[in-house]
């Protein structure tokens, strides 16, 4: 029988979710208690499959997502995820069937973006996502970094403390929401997020560990941070504390948070290496201790990719910090976005339009998803072939209208 690929049923949904684990190299067996705890939280109808005879042999979802343009909007999203195609069935289109019918509803329904966080980089280019933002993690070397460990709390008046689940699913949604609301890149969380990331629900694939959590409030008494990290237990030999604290959670609205935060983990006693979790690649974190180079990067890699699904809106949603005119031919492969637009903007706003004007740069939607939350240069992509600068100078200008003075960043996996 051929393979067909589609939305799938209701009864489906045990089998999915084992072709699911398949793909993702984990055990192949879901309870039904699982599968129905999964269940409850899934829209069946953008849930996807391919069927062998029966058999999922791939996997596709999404979901309704919100994501922080540069100056704070919140667009309408939609986010893919849980995709994986079998062993026994790469190769074969599979992928492409599914992502592309998705994209077309997604289109329809009025998403703006398309969003993902991609397992390998080669994929999601040719269905038109650009890596728009990249994360950083480093291992901070404790006794090196120069901290005063005798440090006991900050010296602005704020204070830390320790917090519970219950504290956290209290005070966490409306910190997240204030830093949505100023962080290009970050993407809306539901209560179901809350409960899975503190425990109160829980997944047997996911073994939970209770993390420790700490609240900065400012002087004033509001909370302007949350960290969630958890230690390991490790001794050497002549009974000298080796332990590291991982990062699981830092949200910071001031610098004066996030520099709280962080000499506080690094202040708790017994730990001599703290892993700060996937940052921003331009984090305050190393250049806020004393010695640098304490912090040695772990990770460094492309995280959320996004794909324009809408060019007028996407572009008018934004904001930007210079007053420029640029004509852009966009090609899209999928025929869901491309044509040539007139983009106007200034600090005011921005006006984009259909044009038959002369354009002054092309490139793929791709490309256009690359530079969209700001952190990616015009001028490099010319440079690498993937612009082609129609009028001179033209990348240049495009830096100056897209480029952010901070880097985007997506906090979370999804």
């Amino acid at each position: 029988m051929s393979v067909e690929t589609r939305v799938i049923t209701e009864s489906e949904y045990p089998d999915w979710l084992r072709a699911l684990c398949t793909g993702f190299l984990r055990p192949p067996v879901v309870s039904e208690e699982e599968a129905a705890s999964r269940r409850a939280h899934v829209e069946l109808t953008r849930v996807r499959g391919a069927f062998d005879d029966g058999r999922c042999v791939a996997t596709y979802r999404s979901f309704a997502q919100q994501l922080t343009a540069v100056g704070g909007a919140a667009l309408p999203a939609n986010a893919v995820s849980n995709v994986t195609v079998s062993p026994t069935h790469r190769r074969r289109g599979l992928l492409s069937c599914l992502i592309t019918a998705d994209l077309a509803e997604a289109k329809e329904r009025g998403d703006v973006v398309s969003t993902l966080i991609a397992a390998e980089y080669p994929i999601y280019g040719r269905y038109g996502y650009g890596p728009a933002a990249w994360i950083t993690e480093w291992a901070i070397d404790v006794p090196r970094t120069g901290l005063d460990r005798r440090w006991s709390g900050p010296a602005d008046g704020g204070r830390i403390d320790l917090a519970d689940a219950t504290d956290v699913r209290k005070l966490g949604p409306e910190l997240h929401a204030r830093l949505a609301a100023r962080q290009p890149g970050v993407v809306s969380r539901d209560e179901r997020w809350w409960q899975l990331n503190t425990g109160q629900a829980q997944l047997a694939a996911q073994p939970w560990t209770e993390p420790f959590y700490a609240v900065y409030r400012s002087a004033s008494g509001e909370v302007e941070g949350l960290l969630a990290y958890q230690s390991d237990d490790n001794w050497g030999d002549a009974k000298q504390p080796l332990n590291t604290a991982s990062v699981r959670e830092m949200l910071a609205l001031t610098p004066a948070a996030e520099r709280a935060l962080w000499h506080y983990v690094c202040s708790v006693d017994w730990i001599t290496t703290v892993k700060s979790g996937y940052r921003a690649p331009d984090d305050l974190l190393p250049l806020l201790l004393p010695d640098p180079r304490a912090a040695r990067i772990l990770t460094q890699a492309d995280f959320l990719w996004v794909r324009i699904l809408d060019v007028v809106r996407a572009l008018e949603a934004r904001t930007y910090a210079t007053s420029a005119t640029l004509i852009l031919d966009v090609h899209d492969g999928l025929g869901l976005a491309g044509g040539r637009f007139r983009l106007d903007v200034s600090p005011e706003g921005a006006v984009c339009t259909p044009s038959a004007e002369s354009p002054d740069l092309a490139l793929d939607v791709r490309e256009l998803g690359a530079l969209y939350l700001g952190d990616e240069s015009a001028v490099r992509l010319a440079a690498l072939g993937l612009v082609d600068e129609r009028t001179p100078g033209a990348a240049g200008v495009a830096d100056a209208v897209f480029r952010t003075p901070r880097r985007p960043w997506c906090p979370d996996v999804f």
